[in-house]
Order: C-alpha cells, then sequence, then structure tokens
C-alpha cells in the first residue's frame, strides 16, 4: 500500500460580505503554503468551479505556479480540475510546465463536473460530459507517454503532437478520476488510475474496488484520495462554532448544484465519510486511522480557509495536524504496511 499523506484543500472561495479583498486572501494562502511546507504538510490540492459570486477558483494553474515557487517539498494536485473545460492538450502543456517549475511536484486530478451553469457558461452541451471526459483522459495519458501522436475521436481532433517541455517525472504526473457514481469508479478502474470517490459507498467506492478486483488488481495498490476535513482542538465547544458557521454556507453551494443536476450528495445510503473529524489530538488520531483502515485511504486533505475566515484562524489546528497528529497516524499506518 502506498504511504499514507496529508495535506490541505483550497477552494479561494471569498463571501461577498467577508471584508477581505481576493488579492489579500491570495496573499494569505500563499503566505500559509510556504510555512506548511516547512512544517511537514504533503499535499496541496485545489478544487475548481465557475461563475461563482465567491470567487471559487477557476484557474488553478497559476497558483500551484506560484505555491510552487515558495515551496519545495509539499505536492500539488487537484480534486478535481473539471476536464471537460480544459481541452487536453492545453492541459498537459500547462502540466509540462509546471512539473518542470515544481521539479516533479505535479499531480492531476480529473471530474467531468455535473453543475448545469457552468456547461451553460462554456457552452458546452451538457449531454458532452462523458464523451469529453473519456476522450480527455486518454489523450492526458498519450501526452504524458512523451511519445507524438495523432488522435481522431468523437470531439476531439489533431495531428502529430508531441508535449514539450518534456515532463521531469516518468510517465507524466500522476492521473486522479473523481466519480460519484458506479460509472465513474469502473472509468477509474477501466484506465488504471489514482481514485477520489465521492458520494454514495455502494455507487462510488465499492464498484471501484470490485472492478479492480475482476481485473486481477489490487486496490491497494493504487492511491485513493479524499477531502476530509480535521479541526485539532482541546475546545471543541468554542472552536467548533467558527468552523462550522463556514461550513455550514460552503455547503449551500453543493445542495444549489444537487438540486439543479440531482447529482452529487444528499442521497440516501451510507457514504464515504466527508463530515469533519473534530477533537483533541488523540480522537483525530483515532479516527484518521479507523478511516485509513476501512477504506485503504493514502491522501487525505483538509480545507485549510473555509471561506468567510482567515488564512490565521485555522493555523493552530494545522500545526498541531502536522506535527502532532500526522507523525503519529503515518507511523501508525505505513509502519503496518511494511
Amino acid at each position: 500500500m502506498p504511504e499514507l499523506r496529508l495535506g490541505v484543500c483550497y477552494d479561494f472561495r471569498n463571501p461577498p460580505d467577508s471584508g477581505v479583498s481576493d488579492r489579500v486572501l491570495y496573499r494569505e494562502i500563499l503566505e500559509q503554503v510556504r510555512w506548511l511546507d516547512g512544517l511537514g504538510a504533503d499535499l496541496v490540492w485545489f478544487t475548481e468551479h465557475h461563475f461563482i459570486d465567491d470567487g471559487y477558483l477557476p484557474s488553478w494553474v497559476p497558483v500551484a505556479g506560484a505555491m510552487a515557487a515558495v515551496t519545495k517539498r509539499i505536492r500539488f494536485g487537484t480534486d478535481v480540475c473539471l476536464l471537460p473545460f480544459n481541452h487536453p492538450i492545453r492541459l498537459a502543456e500547462d502540466l509540462a510546465v509546471l512539473d518542470n517549475l515544481s521539479d516533479g511536484r505535479i499531480e492531476v486530478g480529473v471530474g467531468m463536473g455535473y453543475a448545469p451553469h457552468e456547461f451553460r457558461g462554456f457552452g458546452i452541451p451538457l449531454a458532452r460530459r462523458v464523451s469529453l471526459m473519456d476522450e480527455g483522459i486518454e489523450i492526458l495519458q498519450r501526452c504524458f507517454s512523451g511519445e507524438r501522436f495523432s488522435w481522431h475521436g468523437k470531439r476531439y481532433r489533431f495531428e502529430d503532437v508531441q508535449i514539450t517541455p518534456g515532463y521531469v517525472q516518468s510517465g507524466g504526473p500522476p492521473l486522479w478520476i473523481a466519480s460519484m457514481s458506479e460509472a465513474g469508479a469502473l472509468r477509474a478502474a477501466r484506465f488504471g488510475t489514482n481514485y477520489l470517490p465521492q458520494g454514495l459507498r455502494s455507487r462510488a467506492y465499492d464498484p471501484w474496488v470490485e472492478a479492480l478486483e475482476a481485473r486481477g488488481r489490487k486496490p491497494k495498490d493504487h492511491r485513493i484520495g479524499i477531502i476530509r476535513s480535521i479541526l485539532v482542538t482541546d475546545d471543541k465547544e468554542t472552536d467548533w462554532q467558527i468552523v462550522r458557521a463556514a461550513e455550514a454556507y460552503r455547503m449551500v453551494l453543493y445542495k444549489r448544484f444537487f438540486a439543479e443536476s440531482g447529482e452529487g450528495f444528499g442521497e440516501a445510503g451510507e457514504p464515504v465519510p466527508q463530515t469533519w473529524i473534530v477533537g483533541d489530538v488523540e480522537h483525530c488520531v483515532a479516527e484518521i486511522e479507523r478511516f485509513v483502515d476501512e477504506f485503504g485511504i493514502t491522501d487525505i486533505v483538509t480545507m485549510a480557509v473555509p471561506p468567510g475566515l482567515r488564512a490565521d484562524q485555522l493555523a493552530p489546528s494545522l500545526e498541531r495536524l502536522f506535527t502532532e497528529v500526522a507523525p503519529r497516524v503515518k507511523q501508525a499506518v505505513n509502519g503496518a504496511h511494511r
């Protein structure tokens, strides 16, 4: 099983009534990531959405480049990059540049999106998202091979393409596929990528495990990651109140997406847990270990700056997460799988 990695996630959402300018929020987060790199965090992930009034991050590539310039060890990825809105050749070029800028610290998780307003905004029929996703993944994998190739598909056609500069990482940046459905779980198994499950266990997780095993592959040989936030505190009653309000605001948008699309969170059944883990060091260690053991999770990131909060408000929790909780969890989990 791959070694456990823990990190943070940013969506850069800035509520209109926050009183903080976007440029200040960006500057504070950049400084926080520099600090987290020295603190021992393994990962920074970005989420992508478009046309949201609170500035939800629409373009993660320049942010990753800026952060790569001020860090040395932390790795950057997405949960997720919305592939239908990103031409795969252009994305492959961006990733090649980022891979060189970061000295091989780039990964990419892709999803096909589900919010109808985004497809309207880009002028792309929602019905095309599956074919755009499937072709986009195949094209990215061809790009990552470093070989010259042509493509004649339903959505994309091009001739004699080779991505330059070459990638630092052999085979290109590690590729992840996200899904909330059985079809998506089977897609990730078919392409043999790392996996980002969301939603119901019976739809997004179990079919992936079964499909891999049917192909003679072991789930534990793949990375499986998730955004599951962690608040390390000795005063749960006080500290959680601040975060709870931000979390309630954050979830309103996803509930709207679910209502508009009929997809996403809110369906009945046992979910792959994404609720916050809140408590002291002992509680957080025990809960993370239990979660990792049940689902084979290899990568966990916490929302570092929930919308409406400043970068320094969760700094005490983040410091304890990466200096007290993470070392103990890694020792227990990584040691058990050696």
